[in-house]
């Protein structure tokens, strides 16, 4: 197996960003004079980007119950109001993520984040917790017309990156992440420290389960 690019999941890999998609997410509950839910249950809403973690969350309910639009509408503006304030204030860079990062880039690889986050929360983000500088490209949940687990999003990021998916690797904490993967023909290693909708990744069918990404570092050299 020849790797020449990794792509690389944003919240729930690199960052734990449920901090403050916690706060936003309360806040619009809040506001829309419902009670706060626990930040655990809201962490288990997270994986399907936006607009799927705002009817979850009105919902409480992982149960993606559609919303009359202008309740939906309304619930997002106020998201969206309360994100763009906190987006990175309270969000943490996971143990080992800059390591690995800088062994994958003395290894020659070209790196990308693939992301069902929105670009306007994504670059932020990015910036505020100093890991832009690793990426060679960053695809956000609004940079193609369809997010994982549709494979598009990744594919997109091969051909930024100029390797096809055969010798790209996928780097993740979600079933979403496995499906899109798969579903564009890439190997693809799995985190368990991240969300997965509150489920195990242990079950998922994947090249290996690995705990940080100073050991997929590592997988990738010994390839």
């Amino acid at each position: 197996m020849t790797i020449n690019a990794v792509l690389i999941d944003l919240d729930g890999t690199l960052v734990d960003s449920i901090p403050d998609l916690a706060h936003a997410a309360n806040a619009m509950r809040i506001e829309l004079g419902m009670h706060a839910l626990g930040q655990d249950v809201i962490a288990s809403f997270v994986g399907k980007g936006i607009d799927n973690l705002i009817i979850r969350t009105i919902n409480a309910s992982l149960d993606n119950k559609e919303l009359p639009p202008d309740v939906f509408n309304q619930a997002r503006e106020i998201f969206v109001r309360h994100y763009h304030l906190v987006n990175g204030d309270a969000s943490t860079v996971y143990p080992g993520v800059i390591d690995g990062l800088k062994s994958m880039k003395a290894q020659g690889l070209k790196l990308a984040v693939v992301t069902n986050k929105a670009e306007a929360f994504t670059l932020p983000l990015l910036t505020q917790t100093g890991l832009i500088g690793f990426f060679d490209a960053v695809v956000s949940g609004d940079t193609c017309t369809r997010k994982k687990p549709h494979p598009e999003p990744l594919l997109y990021a091969c051909e930024k990156l100029g390797y096809p998916p055969e010798n790209s690797l996928f780097i993740g904490d979600s079933i979403n992440d496995v499906q899109a993967a798969q579903a564009a023909g890439m190997p693809v290693l799995i985190l368990p420290y991240g969300y997965n909708e509150g489920n195990s990744v242990q079950t998922l069918k994947v090249n290996a389960i690995i705990d940080s990404m100073t050991s997929a570092a590592q997988w990738l050299a010994n390839q």
